[in-house]
């Protein structure tokens, strides 16, 4: 499974990367571009993710594929990076890779939020039915008292 990942990210990386070269020169058709700049993002985050996976961390096997995995989506990222620098200006790789971590971590942190919320209403419900057990076992011992109460006047 993991090796199919690593592959699966590899070969995303690879595609992406040629069909940016390819779409570069006309970038007429943003949205493709984007998607293929998407997809090289994706490739190389499956290919993070099987590096954080040590399937057999002490074979020399795995440390050299998945060092050599690394280093080849680096040089394809930094290939792109070049290329859309060269072809809309200096930095507008940074902006992109800026831009994706801001939205990155505004996403997180929207998840953080509805997580809270979701606890609060959580505990709010926690303790309304506790209230709400309360009030009814109050009402049982004041019921149970009349009970007694009366049935210890008539006898």
């Amino acid at each position: 499974m993991v090796v199919a990942e690593t592959l699966a990210g590899i070969a995303l990386v690879k595609s992406a990367t040629e069909a940016i070269k390819g779409a570069i020169g006309t970038a007429q058709d943003v949205t493709s571009l984007a998607k293929d700049i998407d997809r090289l993002f994706e490739g190389e985050k499956q290919i993070q993710a099987d590096r954080r996976k040590a399937h057999d961390p002490l074979s020399m096997k795995s440390v050299a594929e998945e060092t050599i995995n690394y280093k080849l989506a680096q040089e394809q990222m930094d290939d792109m990076r070049q290329l859309i620098d060269h072809r809309f200006g200096f930095g507008t790789w940074q902006g992109i890779v800026a831009e994706r971590a801001r939205r990155i971590q505004e996403a997180k942190e929207l998840a953080k939020q509805e997580a809270r919320r979701k606890q609060k209403k959580q505990d709010e419900i926690v303790e309304a039915t506790l209230i709400f057990f309360g009030i009814l076992i109050g009402l049982a011992v004041l019921v149970s008292a009349i009970i007694f109460t009366l049935r210890a006047t008539d006898g």
